[in-house]
């Protein structure tokens, strides 16, 4: 068996588990956000049940849409409030994180556990080793009920990494370049298992961030193994990371990806620098060391966004918020900010937008014709300054 098949055997209490086999699994944790979790309520009560499996480890996170941008999404906060209250729950809001992250600093799955949480971006658990599943609300009320999760084992591709990567190519390159070669079919409801001695480049930040980007490619299950070649899996592909350019995906789909350098000149309209994707402390790192010495263009709206209230704490202690603010960009508070569309930051038409978030379809962060482009967070801070898609120095 390959590594996730591993994992799944011990949370279904079996010897040993193949790909297409129907198991039941042990979850460690289940949560939901400010968009799934009301849902999720409303399935939990109509099921009738009095209890969830743990209270612990049920998690409530409102992220999505903090401040409430309409009546509805207040309605939504209360709802958690009263779930949180009334089964004795963790429940996070007042602008402390995005889910994704909260669940890393606060309530970290150990490697191996399998974590489910009403949100595609879920496999970001698999930058630190847990076996992230995200799930739809009426599964995620199933599961805070029994603490179970039944799903298909899936058949795993490997992504073997040698070499080290350029000073400017890091885990969101990596990711964009695997969506250049996979696209957003061919890993459907695979698992996507990312080993070598080249992933050792790779902090776990930079792994969360790999691993937060496999839905995009259709990856049932993305995790970082070992160093060592995994042989029980349907295929390998290795890739040699010094070969790696850094890379940018176009509208409108985070697999229409090429080199940075074959579109830079565009001019642009605005930046941002954020979400479940890209907002930890090393992507923070990054801009305040751009926008030390250097200015946005005074032609570009440039957006931070902090991942978590940790992570904000760190910017504020080490200066980096006033370099961020002095240099014209605008900080958010912490949460998924533009990246879902509903409020802050949100484009007309006419913009532009190198972007660090995961999704760039047609409406996702406004206007249908809006365009975004996705990049690593020193693409993106280079083109604020440039005002144009910019390669990142090395």
């Amino acid at each position: 068996m390959n590594l996730i098949e591993r994992y799944l055997a011990k949370a279904a209490d079996l010897d040993k588990v193949n790909a297409g086999m129907d198991i039941h699994c042990r979850v460690s944790y289940v949560a939901a956000h400010d968009v799934t979790a009301p849902i999720a309520i409303k399935q939990f009560r109509e099921i009738k049940v009095n209890k969830v499996f743990d209270p612990g480890r049920v998690i409530l996170i409102v992220d999505h849409i903090y401040p409430a941008a309409t009546e509805k999404a207040r309605d939504n906060v209360w709802a958690m409030t009263d779930f949180a209250r009334e089964f004795g729950l963790s429940l996070y809001q007042r602008g402390e994180g995005v889910i994704h992250q909260l669940m890393y600093e606060k309530h970290r799955a150990a490697p191996g556990e399998l974590v489910v949480i009403a949100d595609s971006h879920t496999c970001t658990c698999g930058g630190y080793g847990a076996v992230g599943i995200g799930v739809g609300s009426t599964e995620a009320a199933a599961a805070m009920a029994t603490g179970r999760l039944e799903l298909e084992v899936p058949a795993v591709v490997q992504v073997y990494l040698e070499g080290k990567p350029r000073a400017n190519v890091f885990g969101k390159d990596l990711i964009l370049a695997l969506g250049q070669i996979f696209g957003v079919n061919y890993l459907t409801d695979k698992g996507l298992l990312i080993t070598g001695p080249g992933a050792g480049c790779f902090s776990t930040a930079e792994r969360m961030t790999v691993c937060n980007m496999g839905t995009e490619l259709g990856s049932m299950i993305t995790l970082f193994g070992g160093q060592e070649r995994e042989t029980d899996v349907e295929e390998t592909r290795t890739i040699d990371l010094s070969e790696l350019k850094p890379k940018i995906a176009r509208p409108f789909s985070p697999a229409n990806v090429c080199d940075v350098e074959e579109i830079a000149g565009i001019p642009i309209t605005q930046a941002v620098v954020g979400s479940c994707t890209n907002g930890r402390e090393n992507d923070m790192e990054e801009v305040a060391k751009v926008l030390k010495n250097n200015p946005v263009h005074p032609d570009v709206n440039m957006l931070v966004v902090p991942s978590s209230k940790n992570v904000l704490d760190i910017m504020e202690q080490k200066g980096w918020c006033k370099i961020i603010r002095e240099a014209g960009a605008t900080i958010l508070n912490p949460g998924c900010g533009p990246c879902f569309g509903a409020h802050e930051g949100l484009i007309s038409r006419r913009d532009v937008v190198v972007s660090t978030t995961n999704r760039n379809f047609p409406g996702r962060m406004g206007a249908n014709k809006g365009q975004v482009y996705l990049s690593s967070p020193a693409t993106a801070v280079a083109s604020a300054v440039a005002g144009k898609i910019a390669v990142p120095a090395e």
